[in-house]
């Protein structure tokens, strides 16, 4: 069987987000199985979360803005494929991120005795570590979208089933060795050390060194709103870990960042059709091709994501004793509330703004996210029946008026309707259940036994 032919570069991303979504949730369960405990699982959890927090929004806009510019750019005129020439786009792509890394890094080495976390005001653990894993994973990020921008999308598969592999081992054995929660960090940075060297071979290999400040500009130009954007818009996972480990011990940290993190299977693969679909905005002949397409992988998605979200939401309770420990129960709470980002994660207005090149729009969405998300945050922590989970429920509101934002956008600025890339009566049908189901939970109208 020739699996290229149903391996697509849309399927390779999705997939290897999926695969990323594994990777993170095995090394959760062996963890809380394991020897280490609820504070070491808290201080490597805040480990990602600020390597992440710090980075994700800038990488997500360098890369979402490389996309779109890879086949279509005023400053490189390429007269051979996209498939066969090396891309001058891919190295100064590769350059905004290292600089923007290095950045963060030396603004972290003047900071990082002086950063404070969880409610016992302890320093920051494993600052200098942290800087060092920076540096090293954000350019790698490049690595899968260079296959995707060769449309080598088996290659994605590959290098997906090999990284997180070997990322299982070099974090998982140094634990189950007895070392602790600091030699897992260790594996870490070793895999990402792997990762750049092949990032290396890949410029080598397919992209073009050429410096060009014209370009660059071009890039930061078109990518500066969206990388606000990103941030603003990102900003509510966040905020919601800043609030819950400034409020909260290591170990609610822990049940909250685990309650969390059930929600990205759906982020990754919206996130790989968002990503997948940006270089196929090329041309206006190309838009109601391209829309069509959205609405068609957007229904496989919900066929798919829905039902699973449905049956994660009434066994929650059941599940996480089980495949964590006891402790962790708490955390289905969260986990319920985080699965309701369903109904705007698979909406795709961004998408279309993205591609078309008008990130103004997509930022000023995410500003009026960030005020709402702040505002409802407090307001849900100062009820003391909600706790961690009245930050979920914050969240869960702001993402959908951003997305009816962009949907209104499209639809009076740009006339194209809803129904042109939203499969409407599939996502309704699916939203309503969802929403009603937790709703009866919520109120105990149906009881779901805990596993306890």
């Amino acid at each position: 069987m020739n699996i290229r032919k149903y391996i697509n570069n849309i399927a390779g991303l999705q997939i290897f987000q999926v695969l990323r979504f594994i990777t993170f949730t095995i090394l959760s369960i062996f963890f809380t199985k394991g020897k280490l405990s609820s504070k070491d699982i808290g201080d490597y959890e805040l480990f990602l979360f600020i390597a992440s927090a710090v980075s994700y929004f800038w990488v997500t806009g360098i890369i979402q803005t490389m996309l779109p510019l890879y086949s279509s750019n005023k400053i490189f005129r390429h007269s051979t494929s996209k498939n066969t020439r090396k891309s001058p786009e891919i190295f100064n792509a590769f350059l905004l991120i290292t600089l923007f890394s290095l950045l963060i890094v030396i603004l972290g080495l003047f900071v990082r005795k002086s950063i404070f976390v969880y409610n016992t005001v302890q320093p920051l653990p494993y600052a200098n570590l942290l800087l060092v894993y920076i540096l090293l994973s954000n350019p790698v990020c490049l690595i899968e979208y260079i296959y995707l921008l060769r449309n080598r999308s088996l290659e994605i598969l590959y290098y997906g089933f090999i990284t997180f592999s070997l990322q299982l081992l070099f974090v998982i054995f140094p634990v189950a060795a007895g070392y602790g929660v600091k030699y897992a960090l260790y594996g870490l940075i070793a895999i990402s050390a792997l990762r750049a060297i092949w990032l290396t071979v890949m410029l080598i290999r397919y992209a073009e060194f050429t410096l060009s400040w014209e370009y660059l500009k071009t890039h930061i130009r078109l990518g500066m709103p969206l990388i606000i954007s990103t941030l603003l818009s990102g900003s509510a996972q966040y905020i919601d870990g800043i609030f819950v480990s400034s409020r909260f011990s290591p170990e609610e940290f822990a049940k909250f960042r685990y309650g969390a993190k059930e929600m990205p299977l759906v982020v990754m693969l919206a996130s790989g059709l968002n990503n997948a679909m940006l270089p196929e905005f090329t041309s206006p002949l190309k838009i109601k091709k391209t829309l069509e397409s959205i609405k068609r992988k957007s229904l496989r998605l919900m066929h798919f994501l829905y039902p699973i979200s449905i049956f994660l939401m009434v066994f929650a309770n059941r599940i996480f004793p089980a495949i964590f420990n006891p402790s962790f129960i708490r955390s289905a709470d969260v986990f319920m509330v985080y699965i309701l980002l369903i109904t705007s994660r698979l909406l795709f207005p961004q998408t279309i703004l993205i591609g078309m090149k008008k990130t103004r729009v997509v930022m000023g969405a995410s500003i009026m996210n960030m005020i709402i998300n702040i505002g409802l945050t407090i307001l849900f922590l100062s009820v003391p029946r909600y706790g961690i989970v009245g930050v979920a429920v914050a969240t869960v509101i702001v993402f959908f008026i951003e997305k009816a934002i962009l949907i209104a956008y499209n639809y009076f600025k740009l006339k194209i309707k809803p129904t042109e890339y939203i499969p409407v009566m599939a996502y309704i049908i699916y939203s309503s259940i969802i929403v009603i189901l937790f709703v009866l939970i919520d109120h105990r109208i149906i009881m779901i036994p805990s596993g306890n």
